[in-house]
């Protein structure tokens, strides 16, 4: 690429990973459909992507984070290429939305970031992270039986009624109780855990509420004790559906992790 159409470029970062053989980056497609590539420094890998600043400079991107539709595969393109990462060794992922204005600002980060980033990437190496959600059962708290009493059939759907919300309450917490109980013992068996906020429905696509949304750091030979655990309290807890997902790119367990969409712009000094 010429000087003058480098100049028209930005780099989206994806991730950070140690120097190694690369090759993983042959044929992986960054935001813009052409080939990712690395920039080295300091003994790391920043995995890049170029980017026209027309379309990802800062003004451009905050309208482009508005759009959900945009962010929607923003956070898609971007995640194919951390997972890849991943699964390959040790990654530090990048904050959905990091640009860095050119390779000398990727160089500086690097080099200024350099004890941080390799003390993550020991920590995460031989490690991955695991989500574990739990949907609420509903009508597995046992409800209290109605006393019989008179007063007609207004009388008589007022107290149905009053029982459902009652039981509905119980319900939900007798869950939350769950997932706390839940949490505590996965996080006991896990390297790192995080509790995040539940997902709405809408964007979990599950029937029924979410009580837990624990992300769990586990090396890899625990593995199956873990999932061993799940189950087990899977079946102490029926007031719960819990699902075991993974292996995760490590986003829950590094400073900059996108746990919501963020905007950084890093222009020339």
């Amino acid at each position: 690429m010429s000087s003058t159409a480098d100049a028209l470029t930005a780099r989206w970062l994806h991730g950070v990973v140690r120097e190694a053989d690369l090759g993983l980056l042959d044929g992986l497609a960054g935001l813009t459909g052409e080939p990712v590539r690395p920039v080295r420094a300091a003994g790391l890998v920043a995995v890049v992507s170029r980017v026209p600043l027309a379309e990802y400079g800062e003004e451009a991107l905050r309208r482009n984070l508005e759009d959900l539709a945009w962010l929607e595969w923003a956070a898609r393109a971007h995640h194919r290429v951390v997972d890849a990462l991943g699964r390959a060794g040790a990654v530090v992922p990048a904050r959905l939305a990091t640009v860095h204005h050119d390779d000398r600002r990727v160089v500086d980060s690097l080099t200024e970031r350099r004890a941080d980033l390799a003390g993550l990437l020991d920590r995460l190496t031989g490690r991955g992270e695991w989500g574990v959600k739990g949907y609420v059962v509903p009508g597995a708290v046992p409800r209290a039986e109605e006393p019989t009493a008179s007063g007609g059939p207004g009388a008589a759907y007022l107290r149905r009624r009053r029982a459902q919300l009652t039981a509905r309450e119980d319900g939900q917490r007798a869950a939350g109780a769950a997932a706390a109980e839940v949490h505590e013992a996965l996080a006991r068996h896990a390297v790192a855990a995080r509790r995040h906020a539940p997902q709405d429905r809408r964007l979990s696509g599950a029937p029924t509420a979410m009580a837990l949304n624990g992300a769990y750091l586990l090396d890899t030979a625990t593995l199956a004790a873990f999932a061993g655990l799940v189950e087990a309290l899977g079946a102490r807890h029926p007031e719960l559906r819990l699902e075991l997902t993974g292996p995760w790119p490590p986003y829950s367990f590094v400073a900059d992790g996108p746990t919501e969409p963020a905007l950084t712009v890093r222009e020339p000094a």
